[in-house]
């Protein structure tokens, strides 16, 4: 498994690389605005792709952390489903760290890939034709819970650096998502923690608390 722990996420890379030759390129024929413009280009990207380390507190045994950073946009409550007790939805943006991080100690039991489009998430296609990824997590007692990510308007994919049948600690970096937002599928027995317009810090919030079962 790759966390990736560099200070540079590992998806950036290609694009940091191609704006240092095209600045070193457009340097040697004299295009100095081309030039200029490609070593802009570098720190953009250096910003973008960042993966700093941070300090992480000692949480309860029960704790489930925001696996992003971003904003709730809104928590639904599943009275009807016969698995999940919440839906929560964040949207994540370029000014955000895009490191996504596990919310829990579980083990990946499944992942599903669906390609499609990058609009943005005001367009009313954006739920059906968007990219998305979906993680479903299992803990120690067998409660299950699923993150759906999918891409907005972005000029990248989404990335994963964790497959299915491996064991997670919380706060590990399992992907990378760079703009779009990040939907939580929460177990029964889940006792909540926040709020629609909450900012939230992937490893450092805490969404809630998972019941202790008798």
């Amino acid at each position: 498994m790759n966390y990736n722990i560099l200070p540079i996420a590992s998806a950036g890379f290609k694009y940091i690389a191609s704006s240092i030759f095209a600045f070193i390129l457009f340097t040697f024929l004299d295009f100095n605005f081309l030039a200029l413009s490609s070593f802009t280009l570098i720190f953009i990207f250096l910003y973008l792709y960042r993966n700093p380390e941070r300090e992480f507190e000692i949480y309860e045994q029960y704790s489930f952390l925001s696996p992003a950073d971003g904003e709730i946009l809104s928590i639904e409550e599943l009275k009807n489903d016969a698995d999940y007790a919440y839906k929560i939805e964040i949207q994540s943006n370029y000014k955000d760290l895009s490191i996504l991080r596990v919310p829990f100690d579980a083990t990946l039991t499944s992942v599903v890939a669906t390609q499609g489009t990058h609009l943005s998430h005001n367009s009313k296609l954006s739920s059906k034709l968007n990219e998305s990824l979906e993680l479903v997590f299992n803990d120690a007692s067998s409660r299950k819970t699923k993150i759906m990510h999918q891409v907005g308007r972005s000029f990248d994919t989404i990335h994963i650096n964790v497959m299915e049948d491996r064991i997670l600690r919380q706060t590990n970096r399992y992907g990378f998502l760079l703009n779009g937002t990040i939907t939580i599928y929460t177990p029964k027995n889940f006792r909540l923690n926040v709020h629609a317009g909450n900012k939230l810090y992937a490893a450092n919030s805490i969404l809630g608390y998972f019941i202790p079962l008798p």
